[in-house]
């Protein structure tokens, strides 16, 4: 009877300890729940108006605002470069949006001319990214595309695109 309570034992407890012998596969699975989860969370939502800040120099005192209105994958709004005391540069964002990225075309008013630059823009519910310009052996900016989005801008209330209501007479 000894020899068969110690064969019971060992049976149960080895038993026990077997599961089902697929723990990295629930694993996988939760992990790539979870990051479905994240990456629904940092997506931006569509058909929405945003606006982004971005602050640079010795004092922070050159500004550069963007204001994104999305309808599906099509993109308008503003972008306003504001440095110090030299000549900014205000206008408008035409584009379209596939996935997070944005391509468009930046029509402004700089100097009392008009001009265009192409702009690519990556963008998260939290912050806008874009691509650097570089300058051209002739003289003009364009994107780098060689570089990754480094340039951060920050979400923003949209105050700086707001145009104030003027009062009843």
């Amino acid at each position: 009877m000894k020899l068969y309570t110690i064969i019971s034992l060992c049976t149960l407890a080895l038993a026990s300890c077997a599961g089902n012998g697929n723990k990295s596969a629930d694993t996988t699975k939760t992990a790539a729940e979870d990051t479905a989860y994240a990456s629904k969370l940092n997506a931006p939502a569509q058909n929405m108006e945003y606006c982004f800040i971005r602050t640079e120099g010795t004092s922070n005192q050159d500004t550069t605002a963007v204001h994104l209105v999305i309808n599906a994958d099509k993109v308008n709004g503003e972008m306003n470069w504001i440095p110090k005391e030299k000549d900014a540069r205000k206008g408008t964002l035409v584009g379209t949006m596939s996935g997070n990225n944005i391509k468009a075309v930046w029509t402004f008013m700089q100097e009392g001319m008009k001009d265009t630059l192409s702009v690519e823009l990556e963008l998260s519910a939290q912050q806008l990214l874009q691509r650097p310009f570089k300058v051209t052996s002739a003289g003009r900016q364009e994107v780098d595309r060689a570089a990754g989005y480094t340039i951060v801008y920050e979400l923003d209330n949209c105050e700086k695109f707001k145009t104030p209501v003027k009062p009843a007479l």
